[in-house]
């Protein structure tokens, strides 16, 4: 399950591919086939203000996860990848726990015209105590052994919405549904009174459910296990460079 920028349902694969057109329908849209991806209906920054990822910017969330203090650092690079024909950002997460890194991810995300956030992927490293990588499990690239890209974040959100964010069969299945608006919540970075919270799931690990809150105009600022081992992320820092 994804993480931190790491949200049960089969979606309707014809209103995704309404929504990689262009249209403003978003709530059944989801992830689709490949084929049905059409590059040039993507642009080149990803400006969703729910999920805006500016290259150049830092964002740092500090929580507790497997009983241990976790410092969770996320990086939009400056740097792109090629993925069945669309330009994706390219993003470096870092997990650290008691002062170790423990995971290193790249996810590559993208945006299209009708401004939906789509999730292309991500190659993830789990590290033992010493650095040595022990586990690849849960990376995928779309267009790779059957992998097909989701939407993370719709261009138009609203309460009731529920979208497939990835999909590779028995690996990577992870969904999200937006639950309510103009929620309060207090984090490190700021305390706010219109956040978006939702829910994200996958039924890979049927028993595990986090809650998610987004501000506009910054992202995600907090994260919190409602089922499941305790997990929570707090964003306390955003730095540009």
């Amino acid at each position: 399950m994804k993480r931190i920028i790491a949200l049960t349902l089969v979606l309707c694969v014809a209103g995704v591919i309404a929504a990689s057109m262009g249209t403003a329908r978003s709530a059944k849209a989801a992830s689709t086939s490949t084929k049905a991806i059409d590059p040039s209906n993507f642009v080149s920054e990803i400006t969703n203000p729910w999920l805006p990822m500016r290259p150049g910017t830092t964002m740092v969330y500090k929580g507790v996860k497997d009983g241990l203090p976790s410092v969770v650092t996320v990086v939009v690079t400056h740097d792109t990848k090629t993925i069945v024909g669309v330009t994706t950002t390219v993003i470096h997460d870092t997990l650290m726990l008691k002062g170790k890194v423990r995971e290193q991810t790249t996810d590559w995300y993208a945006q299209d015209k009708a401004g939906n956030v789509w999730y292309f992927g991500e190659d993830t490293k789990e590290l033992d105590a010493n650095g040595n990588v022990i586990s690849t499990e849960g990376s995928w690239e779309a267009g790779v052994d059957g992998a097909q890209p989701g939407i993370f974040m719709t261009g138009n959100p609203k309460v009731g919405q529920s979208q497939r964010q990835e999909y590779y069969k028995g690996h990577a299945e992870d969904h999200f549904k937006i639950l309510a608006f103009h929620q309060k919540v207090t984090v490190p970075f700021g305390s706010f009174k219109t956040a978006m919270m939702t829910k994200e799931w996958t039924p890979l690990e049927p028993t595990v459910l986090d809650h998610k809150y987004y501000v506009h105009g910054i992202g995600m600022v907090g994260e919190l296990s409602v089922k499941g081992p305790v997990e929570k992320a707090r964003l306390v820092q955003i730095t540009t460079w």
